[in-house]
């Protein structure tokens, strides 16, 4: 009679269950992960047109970027022209193909409600909080400046928007660089509008916030309906909840610090540039691993190894 020895017995060893939930109460739901990005990103917009919109101290540097761009003497900088030939419209038409075409090649259609829906709400919104919501008022001391409301961007929302709907018809290995690729495009949009004169520092980061907060809010609600069961730990959904905040007081203090209008225009380019791909990033975080469409295998296969656990445990 065969004996079968520790050696010999295939099946892993499990943590005991008290453990477990241990682990579990430390840890939460890629939903809640989700959630908690996507409205991080919402009040990180909010903060951002308090901040540099109804203060003295925003207006006044973001009116010194205005003159500089507008005063023709940042002309020779060409980087920034090839946006001013784009037809917004074209481009965003053209997007909304490729993410049919991709849907389709996938044989994943059910996709391209959520993708279409990050595609076309944030534009949609930008434009009317921009039109007949959101206003500039005159501040004492803000110094002189355009006075109409441009916040948010609509060409850097129509960038963020297409950006992060790829990411919802996009399979999950090629997630990651893709978007890390559509980032710096994100973010040459949001300098070239401030190299044209065309949008305020404030204005390109509110758009970017806007659009990411759609896409971790929609991708939220379409987890919650996959089931999916991994989680994250508590702390890091804290840091992606406050990160986009920290990311706006940071381009605050670094532009109402900066002492003359090109020292101001210079910094706003960067800061647009470099928010811009931080919270792609961090929009990114909770996107990374997300599987939006169904995957009944998968989930069975999660349910039986949970069980699996349970019943080793109990022997």
């Amino acid at each position: 009679m065969a004996v079968l020895t520790p050696e010999a017995n295939p099946t892993p060893v499990h943590r005991p269950l008290p453990g477990r939930h241990a682990e579990t109460r430390r840890t939460l739901s890629r939903a809640v992960f989700q959630l908690a990005t996507g409205l991080g990103l919402a009040v990180a917009f909010i903060v951002t047109f308090v901040l540099f919109v109804h203060t003295s101290a925003g207006q006044l540097a973001e009116n010194g970027v205005v003159r500089s761009a507008q005063s023709g003497q940042w002309s020779t900088m060409d980087w920034a022209g090839p946006l001013r030939d784009q037809d917004m419209v074209l481009v965003i038409g053209s997007a909304g193909i490729v993410l049919v075409g991709l849907a389709l090649i996938r044989r994943k259609p059910g996709l391209l409600v959520p993708a279409l829906s990050v595609l076309v709400l944030p534009l949609v919104v930008a434009q009317l909080l921009k039109l007949y919501v959101l206003e500039r008022p005159d501040l004492p001391d803000a110094g002189y400046g355009p006075g109409h409301n441009s916040f948010p961007s609509g060409h850097v929302s129509a960038a963020m928007a297409i950006l992060m709907a790829l990411a919802f018809v996009l399979p999950q290995r090629f997630r990651p660089a893709i978007i890390g690729i559509g980032g710096v495009a994100v973010a040459w949009v949001a300098s070239s509008t401030i190299a044209l004169g065309w949008h305020r520092l404030s204005d390109t980061a509110g758009a970017c916030l806007l659009g990411a907060s759609f896409a971790c809010l929609v991708a939220a609600w379409l987890t919650t309906r996959r089931r999916d069961l991994r989680r994250t730990p508590a702390a890091l959904v804290a840091l992606a909840a406050v990160l986009p905040t920290a990311i706006v007081l940071v381009g605050f203090a670094v532009l109402s610090t900066a002492t003359d209008g090109a020292a101001q225009f210079v910094a706003a380019l960067v800061l647009a540039a470099l928010a811009a791909l931080g919270i792609v990033l961090v929009a990114l975080w909770p996107l990374r691993g997300s599987a939006f469409e169904r995957r009944a295998g998968v989930e069975t296969r999660v349910v039986d190894d949970l069980l699996e656990t349970r019943l080793v445990t109990r022997r």
